[in-house]
């Protein structure tokens, strides 16, 4: 109470610096590039902050800041476009959001699903920053008590959501997710750098794959493919369906599952490095293990959009715990935060807290103003979004792969980023069509390096200490945090499997025939075993023991998989087709011509270079593919071209270049 007590001045001056028409004004400013930036699927708080640092430099140092925290707390919520209207997360922090979101627009419910997301992110943005107000003073023992044992407990904790997201097959969770840990062990190990699945004729591999490629591949590239063969609009009934007051009332009646969640997210944010890539998968978790009534999870429950939106807002608050704190960001949007905190003279750290703590506070309130102002500017605007919904999605196609290719490009500036996002969207094509959980699949991605990390690091740690006697390695590995996050793990295990079936299909697809449900199980028991010999060839143990124990559990139960497909009936489960039974099925286009059609826009570009290749591709693709006149195409595709020449202006970044570009003197923006 006594620290309270002292923080009541810094409070009160905070309170006067930031309501100063000003300060207001570039809040607003803030604000509104961080909804630009957030709609654009893939670049995120990183590319919208590191826009704005040029022009921090000389600035007053309180506008900047509103300038910065109002661009950085507004992009959990703007990304919520892309994840419901188009089913591409829009950032890391929104992968959760398209389970439920995009099936809920495909039912015609975008604006409900949207102003349901946007009161969430508004009321997980309020709770972070009410939180972060009474932990400034406090928080620093909670911090401090989380070392490298308890970081990796977290870590399984998201792990075991892998339990509640398997889907019919709990085994295929489990191989999904022993999937995506051996795809994100791909490249040089953590450790002491042994090359692991990778050779020297592709280097591209050693340094690993980035997340936004395989979130684009994984969801993005299979759903695109899929509404394309339909050749009609997303929604399903043509109509915008439920509105925006929905979407509230939807929210009131969940109003504690949302603080549930937003305290999940404040909690994860306040620890480093995990951040918005785990938040949402834990909240999306526990909001299926604690639901009762009429669960639909997986195609379409509102709550699978109010939990992880309730608690990608809240790690914002968290996240600047250990970041004003200590100087440690909890994320890269945090990391580049602290730069710009730096160019406005302050210094992250304890002496923010003694020094500084007016305008320490000043940060905490422009982040709740912040969230007050986006939040309400995206439920104003979410109905007449949604109208995107009821286009003939033939017409936004060529505008989402230029999307696609142009983020997934920004990963590494290098034409083998569109190889890999090919590569990753071929994968997850199968996944889908085969009914393997793609959840499961990017929860090991999303946490295969941390978990390596932390275990080779608590373990070298425990032995040196034991060495030393300082403190015997049980107790280390074991405090009292590490057995209270273990017995949460258990029970999130138990509730996860039970509660899995919730996690529903869209439709029955059964298929009845066997062959290429097999066949696929096999090629993935032929990588993982490929995976282990490799593991095993890696002279070096601490490289070698993680991806040897990740792909031999993996292969065991993706050869249980196939034993049990052996012996089952052709009508069981395990035989799920999408191409022999449900919606795919009875699609008027073939899966492979329109994969054809984005595997021509990456060619096109490896040739010609970007700027080429989406105007060639526009105009063919519009023209032949969707059958719109010659007037619609030329406007469609100027409108196209444009669009991301100026982002990319606005934005410094580059275009593909192509092959051919050493024969062809082309100036930027063809290059």
């Amino acid at each position: 109470m006594e620290a309270l007590a002292a923080a009541l001045p810094a409070l009160s001056e905070a309170f006067a610096l930031i309501l100063q028409p000003t300060q207001i004004g570039f809040l607003i400013v803030g604000v509104l590039l961080g909804l630009s930036v957030g709609v654009f699927p893939g670049l995120g708080g990183i590319a919208g902050l590191s826009l704005v640092l040029p022009f921090i430099y000389g600035m007053d140092s309180v506008s900047g800041l509103a300038l910065m925290v109002g661009l950085v707390a507004v992009i959990p919520t703007s990304d919520t476009f892309a994840s419901v209207l188009m089913g591409i997360p829009g950032s890391s922090a929104s992968q959760a959001t398209v389970l439920d979101g995009f099936p809920l627009a495909k039912r015609g419910q975008a604006a409900r699903a949207l102003s349901a997301a946007f009161v969430s992110s508004l009321i997980g943005g309020l709770f972070g920053a009410i939180v972060l107000t009474f932990f400034v003073l406090i928080a620093r023992p909670l911090v401090l008590a989380f070392g490298t044992p308890e970081l990796l407990m977290v870590t399984i904790l998201g792990l075991a959501m892998v339990g509640t997201l398997a889907g019919r097959i709990p085994l295929k969770g489990v191989a999904a997710a022993g999937l995506g840990m051996m795809v994100g062990a791909i490249g040089a190990a953590p450790a002491l750098g042994s090359g692991r699945l990778v050779s020297a004729e592709w280097p591209y591999l050693y340094d690993g794959l980035q997340l936004v490629i395989v979130g684009l591949g994984i969801f993005a590239i299979p759903e695109i493919i899929a509404l394309l063969r339909q050749d009609r609009a997303i929604s399903r009934d043509g109509g915008l369906g439920a509105g925006w007051l929905d979407g509230l009332r939807d929210w009131w009646r969940h109003k504690w599952l949302s603080l549930r969640c937003a305290v999940i997210g404040v909690i994860v944010g306040v620890i480093p490095g995990l951040g918005g890539s785990v938040v949402d998968w834990i909240a999306y978790g526990h909001t299926v293990q604690t639901s009762r009534r009429n669960p639909e999870f997986g195609s379409g429950d509102i709550r699978g959009v109010i939990g992880p939106e309730s608690s990608n807002n809240a790690k914002e608050g968290g996240g600047l715990v250990p970041t004003l704190l200590f100087g440690i960001p909890g994320s890269g949007s945090m990391a580049v935060f602290i730069g710009g905190m730096i160019l406005l003279g302050y210094e992250a750290g304890p002496q923010m807290i003694t020094n500084d703590l007016d305008i320490t506070y000043t940060i905490v309130w422009s982040l709740a103003l912040a969230n007050v102002v986006g939040a309400g500017l995206c439920i104003l605007l979410s109905q007449p979004i949604a109208r995107l919904t009821t286009i003939r999605f033939t017409l936004l196609v060529p505008f989402l792969f230029m999307l696609i290719a142009f983020a997934a490009f920004q990963s590494r500036q290098s034409l083998e980023d569109l190889a890999a996002l090919a590569a990753i969207g071929m994968l997850g094509i199968f996944m889908r069509r085969f009914d393997w959980s793609r959840p499961a699949f990017l929860i090991g991605f999303v946490l295969a390096d941390q978990a390596e990390v932390y275990t080779y690091q608590a373990v070298q740690i425990a032995m040196i200490k034991g060495r030393k006697g300082t403190a015997p390695m049980l107790e280390f590995l074991f405090s009292p945090i590490v057995i209270a996050i273990l017995v949460i793990t258990i029970v999130s295990v138990w509730l996860g499997m039970r509660q899995s079936k919730k996690i529903l299909p869209e439709g029955d697809i059964s298929s009845g025939r066997r062959a290429a449900p097999l066949s696929f199980a096999l090629l993935l028991a032929a990588f993982f075993a490929w995976a282990l010999i490799d593991a095993l060839s890696i002279s070096v143990f601490n490289d070698k023991v993680f991806p040897a124990t990740i792909s031999a559990v993996a292969l065991l139960a993706t050869l249980a998989i196939i034993v049990r497909m052996l012996l089952a009936p052709p009508e069981s489960a395990l035989f799920a087709d999408r191409e022999a039974a449900g919606e795919d099925a009875d699609a008027p286009h073939g899966l492979w011509p329109t994969i054809a059609w984005f595997a021509s826009l990456l060619v096109l570009t490896s040739l010609f270079g970007f700027i080429i290749a989406i105007t060639l591709f526009f105009v063919i693709f519009l023209r032949w593919r969707a059958g719109a006149s010659w007037s619609r195409t030329v406007v469609l595709s100027v409108c196209g071209i444009a669009f991301i020449l100026t982002m990319a202006s606005l934005l410094n970044r580059d275009f593909p270049p192509g092959l051919l570009q050493n024969y062809l003197t082309l100036p930027w923006p063809f290059g």
